[in-house]
């Protein structure tokens, strides 16, 4: 049991009450309307930070969410955007010149941006609390606290004491419910609702207690050659890690032991000391690890509205890598349909329970499809994600660009103009030669080789994480078709557009440092 201050009791006290205005706001938010409102962006990853920074150029992250101000579309829509680092002018117009139906000059002026210039690896929330003066900035701007909303990735703590120190509600789950989204309360909602779920322990802390769900699990599953362990908030794959079936010398205490010194992680440069103490600190769980000639990654999308009702809003197919295909890296839209009615179904269960029990906005739930030789797929619940994710930003982007609308008994997204949509996005398009590549040099590039989205066709590629490409040499990007295969078309049309850049860039690098090279070298020899 969680014990609080006087002073925690009293911002619990006042977040309850100002969460309540979310039921007249409902309307605002749910759909696009020419009512006035104010929207604020604050794209924190409050997570754990240990996890967050195994993620290459993870302060751009917060750029995922420019998608927002796909909202500028109303015209009484105000957007405030926080951010740790200033963004790009380039990118920010790149967005708004994307908006369909509205002059760009009306929508920048109902745009205000705000920095902490604060590029630490602390979440930007926490940022901003330790900065009154700025929160006092940011409120000024909002005209009618009542008609206006804070949105974030996710919803800690530190979030609801932004809300209140703003006096303005926040869309998204009380952070008293979050333990509903750990791996461990995911499998505990899991059972309830009736869905299957792999094998395994949950609610680990320990180092003896992890040996012992080893065990466990392993007796349990006797043609189990290998177990998951994963952390509880851990995230895009990076909390988890591999421990064999001992060889040889049986089941016990002291062979799991010996094995978990041998434990594959997928984060690089993690230990078994380093995981034991973030396991101390957030917990964790072992599931068995079910091999299959084929393994898929679905995902269910829905929302809990304030009222209760929970709504089905989109499937997608993740696509894995890394270390035994844990690492997520993309999706595609929409999920496979021989199996698409079978996990909306599932993850309706889900949203029911998770609805009684007082979760409100956005959240996933994610699955796995093993399929055995005979063709016969298993469905498996692995886990809820109770924020935004992966796959939020492509789909509202699409949302937000076409103002179409998701129908579940089809699993088509369909446009205003009748039009049904599919994409592949992903925020992990890679290569150490993209650097150097400027914002202005890739919409210059998208331009010269016609793979822009258009507003006419409802195709193209949207481009995000734009401010990681020169340093990080990585990009996000969300092609957008008519199919799947014109979307997938489209999705290695530019990753060989951008390679064929990188290699002139590189070679135009050479070339420029060859002279200065020959002239270090004629140096040296002098010297000798």
């Amino acid at each position: 049991m969680v014990q609080y201050s006087a002073q925690e009791k009293e911002v619990i006290k006042k977040f309850t009450t100002i969460q309540k205005r979310l039921k007249r706001h409902w309307c605002n938010i749910s759909k696009l309307t020419s009512a006035p409102q104010t929207v604020i962006v604050v794209p924190s990853l409050t997570l754990d930070s240990k996890e967050l920074n195994k993620i290459k150029g993870i302060v751009h992250y917060e750029e995922r969410f420019l998608f927002m101000l796909m909202l500028l579309r109303q015209p009484n829509c105000e957007v405030i955007f926080v951010t740790s680092q200033p963004i790009h002018p380039y990118i920010i117009d790149y967005y708004l010149q994307n908006l369909p139906g509205i002059p760009y000059s009306h929508a920048k002026k109902r745009l205000k941006l705000f920095t902490t210039y604060d590029a630490s690896h602390i979440p930007l929330t926490q940022k901003l609390l330790e900065r009154p003066r700025l929160i006092k900035r940011i409120r000024s701007e909002v005209k009618d606290y009542k008609s206006a909303h804070i949105s974030t990735f996710v919803t800690t703590p530190l979030e609801r004491e932004l809300s209140v120190k703003l006096n303005i509600a926040l869309y998204g789950t009380d952070p008293e419910l979050n333990y509903l989204g750990t791996k461990s309360g995911s499998r505990k909602i899991f059972k309830k609702a009736g869905v299957k779920y792999p094998d395994g322990v949950e609610d680990i802390h320990k180092k003896d207690e992890l040996v012992r769900a080893i065990l466990k699990t392993f007796k349990e599953n006797p043609h189990a050659r290998k177990l998951l362990v994963k952390l509880n908030n851990s995230f895009s794959g990076e909390g988890n890690a591999f421990v064999s079936r001992p060889k040889d010398c049986g089941l016990s205490l002291k062979s799991v032991e010996r094995c978990l010194q041998k434990i594959r992680f997928l984060a690089k440069d993690e230990t078994l000391d380093s995981y034991l103490r973030s396991m101390r600190e957030m917990g964790g769980i072992v599931e068995e690890y079910v091999e299959s000639r084929k393994v898929l990654s679905p995902s269910v999308q829905l929302r809990v509205t304030p009222f209760g009702q929970v709504e089905l809003l989109s499937t997608h197919d993740q696509i894995l890598g890394g270390k035994g295909s844990q690492e997520y890296l993309g999706c595609t839209f929409p999920a496979k349909a021989r199996y698409r009615d079978r996990i909306q179904s599932d993850a309706y269960k889900i949203g029911e329970l998770l609805a009684k029990k007082g979760v409100v906005g956005r959240f996933s739930v994610d699955f796995i499809v093993l399929t055995e030789k005979s063709g016969i797929e298993h469905i498996f619940a692995i886990e809820i994600n109770l924020r935004k994710g992966g796959t939020t930003h492509p789909f509202l982007m699409l949302d937000f660009l076409t103002n179409g609308s998701y129908d579940p008994k089809s699993g088509d997204y369909v446009t205003k103009s009748g039009h049904s949509k599919f994409y592949i996005s992903s925020d992990n398009i890679q290569n150490e030669d993209y650097k150097g590549i400027l914002p202005d040099d890739l919409f210059e590039i998208s331009a010269f080789e016609n793979i822009y989205y258009s507003n006419i066709s409802e195709t193209g590629v949207v481009f995000h994480l734009i401010g990681a490409l020169s340093e990080f040499g990585k990009v996000g990007i969300t092609c957008i078709g008519n199919s799947m295969d014109q979307a997938e078309q489209l999705f290695d049309k530019t990753v060989t557009i951008l390679d064929k850049e990188a290699l002139k860039n590189k070679k135009d690098k050479e070339k420029n440092l060859m002279p200065f090279l020959k002239k270090t070298v004629n140096i040296r020899k002098m010297k000798n």
